[in-house]
């Protein structure tokens, strides 16, 4: 069983004893944390909630709610949901803040609270120490009966988040329209199978196949829209005969495409495509985490803005796009941030916009993923002994590559003209991840060897 206490929020498996898996006490525990932690910040008694269709969602849901209600808080819950809905639910209903009941890609024995502050975003390093110190000293203290918090169901957020979508100027419902696209769609069984649909057919989108749509949280594959889980939707794409194929996770914050031909889009390249259709009709800045494809950088400068990178994590790439002003940014995952709409990935609104881009476009979407330049990203990891201090280990590598262009603000990210590799240091395992990219698939895997063979040297 396993139990993940980080920043943004709590993550585990469902089951086992106390302290060991997400399990009852721990829910309530960290509900109350939060609970006190946002309305001592705000002085607001009210919070949204929304869940994906995971098994546990209603246990974890139920407990959630009963909790919020004993500190005192109303409730606000917006049922089967998704991360980006809810996150535009917080401000619109002038909450203290929201949970989220997901664990976005992870398989479905695991459940998770993803935790935002009252702008609707997520709370930040600072903001989830708080937060886990609180639960830590059992910080709280509970309303009396006259006092408890009162719960109101709404469904009508489905609804608010595609009018927003629709309301952008650069979503041509139209153009989509007369495109006439026919698509298949691969949700998981989860809540984008009630978002996506809705969506389509605001859109106009007449031909849509549904691929497990039904949300029972019963994943009929790794959730995680990679490839290699994608095997049944780019068959269906091919089968069909349609223009694409559309994934989304169990949360609906990442968004993966599949070619007419069945061939992968490739999830490096759903913010690369989406920026560059932004970037045609909006100067600016765009923002990436750094272990994301350099092909951003690149759209990005062809179109005379300038690219930044962030430190791994979706708060930091907001804080990132925040302070440069970024038009679009987001992260390599399938994750688009697009701050027209608000600051938080948003698998809904990339659809959109992305199918826009594809109608003005007028050409198969291979042919529009050939436009952009190639890259190939190697993923690799090395695995010390837990006594080892990787902190030093990496300041090594830094010294052996410091005639290079490098950063330090996530590991150490090192670059060689157009390739560049990034180590980063797992924060659960004694573990280097080693990611590295370049035009080439075997030059990709031979840098990352090379870097592998230095660290190897170093530790002897």
């Amino acid at each position: 069983m396993t139990l993940i206490k980080s920043i943004s929020g709590i993550r585990g498996t469902i089951g086992g004893p106390a302290g060991d898996g997400l399990t009852p006490i721990d829910i309530v525990k960290f509900t109350s944390a939060y609970g006190s932690w946002v309305v001592k910040r705000t002085g607001i008694k009210k919070i949204v909630l929304g869940r994906d269709a995971r098994i546990s969602g209603t246990m974890v849901n139920n407990l959630v709610i009963g909790t919020l209600q004993g500190l005192g808080i109303d409730v606000v819950d917006l049922g089967l949901s998704t991360t980006p809905t809810v996150e535009i639910a917080v401000p619109l209903e002038k909450a203290a803040g929201g949970i989220i009941l997901t664990a976005s890609h992870n398989p479905k024995q695991w459940n998770a609270l993803k935790l935002l502050n009252e702008k609707g975003e997520f709370i930040n390093d600072a903001d989830g120490k708080e937060v886990l110190e609180i639960a830590e000293n059992s910080d709280f203290t509970y309303a009396d009966v006259n006092n408890l918090g009162k719960v109101t169901n709404d469904d009508t957020y489905l609804q608010k988040h595609i009018d927003q979508i629709l309301a952008l100027p650069l979503v041509d419902k139209a153009a989509v329209a007369k495109a006439n696209f026919k698509i298949v769609i691969d949700c998981v069984n989860s809540t984008g199978g009630i978002f996506v649909p809705a969506l389509l057919k605001a859109l106009g989108v007449n031909t849509v196949h549904e691929l497990y749509c039904e949300p029972d949280g019963e994943f009929p594959h790794n959730p995680e829209p990679l490839p290699e889980n994608l095997i049944a939707l780019s068959q269906e794409v091919t089968k069909k005969q349609a223009n694409l194929g559309i994934a989304v996770d169990p949360d609906v914050d990442r968004l993966c495409f599949v070619c007419e031909d069945g061939s992968m889009f490739g999830e490096e390249y759903t913010l690369v495509a989406v920026a560059d259709y932004i970037l045609q009709h909006t100067k600016g800045n765009t923002v990436s985490n750094l272990s994301s494809t350099r092909a951003l950088r690149d759209v990005t400068e062809k179109a005379g803005g300038t690219y930044h990178a962030a430190a791994v994590g979706e708060v930091n790439v907001v804080n990132k796009m925040k302070e440069t002003n970024a038009v679009i940014g987001g992260e390599g995952n399938g994750g688009v941030i697009y701050p027209e709409l608000h600051y938080g990935r948003d698998a809904l609104a990339g659809i959109a916009l992305f199918l826009t881009h594809l109608a003005k476009y007028n050409k198969p979407v291979s042919v529009l993923r050939s436009s952009y330049p190639n890259y190939f990203i190697s993923k690799n990891k090395i695995t010390l002994t837990p006594e080892m201090d990787i902190d030093a280990l990496l300041l090594k590598v830094e010294e052996k590559y410091k005639s290079q262009p490098h950063t330090t603000i996530d590991g150490l990210k090192i670059e060689f003209d157009k390739e560049w590799v990034h180590l980063r240091r797992s924060n659960t395992e004694p573990i280097i991840r080693i990611y590295s990219e370049s035009e080439s698939e075997a030059t990709a895997n031979e840098l990352a060897e090379k870097i592998i063979a230095d660290i190897k040297a170093i530790l002897k």
